[in-house]
């Protein structure tokens, strides 16, 4: 099955969904049970995707953010707007998140952002790659060879307020204090940074398995390690991540504990 296919042209059309409401002036809000943000934006994207996936697999069931899951073997998770927050407030740094798992496996996984143009893509055992839209051409990514954590660059999400608890916080900052430069790009797009080898660590202290699904390949498949805080590395319902290129893992596990 061509995976990559499907997501690609799932996103060809989530992309036109996501840049028109993100030029709205007047985006309406609403808040779920846990305070996250979510737009007409996100419940269009999810909407239209499990109709069109559907017409391509017929076996396939989801897993999505906004409308639930199936119990499928093999299922679609999908993270319709990742960074909604930054998408209601303006912030270009948002993708839709797109991963085929079977069996628990991820098989492939794709994250689009369209808003600065950029796709980055993975199948299991194929590398990872990444698409400029513009450019239109493709290249295979690969994470950093640094292997001293005090030459490292690191990112991280929020690490104050409603979405981090201040055990959490302290855990981050142990880390965050050992490595040479520290930027919180926080979502999807700190993931990504490492896959293609712009930074060495992203520590998310709070996330779902819809957040994780496609980082987590993309960053697999370009050769770097994905675990929850405690270091368990297959299961998307942890809570917590830390990606690395695989050099540092290790050590960032031990500060993390």
């Amino acid at each position: 099955m061509n995976w990559l296919k499907l997501l690609h042209a799932l996103a060809d059309e989530t992309d036109k969904i996501a840049l028109r409401y993100f030029s709205q002036c007047d985006l309406q809000v609403e808040y779920k049970k846990d305070n996250s943000p979510v737009t007409r934006a996100d419940k269009e994207i999810e909407e239209y995707i499990r109709v069109a996936a559907k017409k391509y697999e017929p076996a396939l069931g989801f897993y999505g953010e906004e409308l639930g899951q199936d119990e499928a073997e093999l299922r679609l998770i999908i993270d319709p707007i990742d960074g909604t927050r930054n998408f209601v407030r303006g912030v270009p740094i948002f993708a839709t998140l797109l991963a085929v798992e079977e069996k628990g496996r991820l098989l492939a996984g794709l994250a689009s952002a369209p808003a600065i143009g950029y796709r980055w893509q993975a199948v299991r055992g194929q590398g990872a790659f990444l698409r400029r839209q513009n450019a239109g051409a493709e290249k295979q990514i690969r994470v950093s060879g640094i292997s001293e954590l005090g030459k490292a660059q690191a990112f991280h999400s929020s690490l104050a307020g409603n979405e981090i608890d201040a055990e959490s916080a302290r855990k981050v900052l142990n880390v965050l204090q050992k490595t040479e430069r520290q930027r919180g790009y926080g979502d999807f797009y700190q993931y990504m940074l490492v896959a293609q080898g712009s930074g060495e660590i992203a520590l998310d202290p709070e996330l779902k398995p819809w957040d994780l699904a496609a980082p987590k390949i993309i960053v697999e498949e370009a050769g770097g390690k994905v675990t929850s805080f405690s270091g368990e590395e297959n299961n998307l319902a942890s809570g917590t991540a830390v990606a690395t290129n695989g050099l540092l893992h290790a050590e960032v596990l031990r500060l993390l504990r």
